[in-house]
């Protein structure tokens, strides 16, 4: 129980400082040159909110499992992979709405999604439907650094 416990929190923890400082930088967004493929709020709303539950099903499914050997040692490895791509989440939140730092936020973007790949690639020996749980996430990544560079063009 202790293991789903801390999962969920650092994945509540990730989602609302996401979304605090989201929040915090719309108005500087709002007054930014935009593409027309930019969805609307409530897409963002739920496309994360899926994300999040589809990754914390991945980090319990993976950590409730009894390992040895190298597939123990493959998962002390994603999970400092899991908290680098935590920390990687939340950064291009800041530099992008914190910071309003367009072009920073599409070069984080290309750590994040190196982060995501990392994720599938030492998921996939101990629990592939894990792994494939983690794939909307680099969809949804790569489809944003897309948006992040059509922003930068048009600012």
């Amino acid at each position: 129980m202790h293991k789903y416990l801390v999962i969920v929190a650092v994945t509540f923890l990730v989602a609302i400082g996401g979304g605090f400082i989201t929040e915090a930088g719309l108005g500087w967004y709002s007054n930014l040159n935009l593409p027309a493929s930019i969805p609307n709020g409530n897409t963002y709303s739920i496309a994360w909110t899926i994300i999040y539950i589809l990754t914390a099903i991945s980090a319990i499914l993976i950590w409730t499992l009894k390992l040895r050997g190298n597939l123990k040692k493959r998962r002390k490895l994603l999970t400092y992979t899991f908290i680098a791509n935590a920390a990687l989440n939340l950064l291009w939140s800041y530099i992008f709405f914190g910071m309003h730092s367009i072009g920073l936020a599409l070069f984080e973007a290309m750590f994040l999604k190196i982060s995501i790949i990392l994720l599938i690639i030492l998921a996939w020996p101990i629990h592939r439907i894990a792994a494939i749980l983690l794939i909307p996430y680099l969809c949804w990544v790569t489809f944003a650094s897309y948006l992040t560079y059509s922003v930068l063009i048009l600012n």
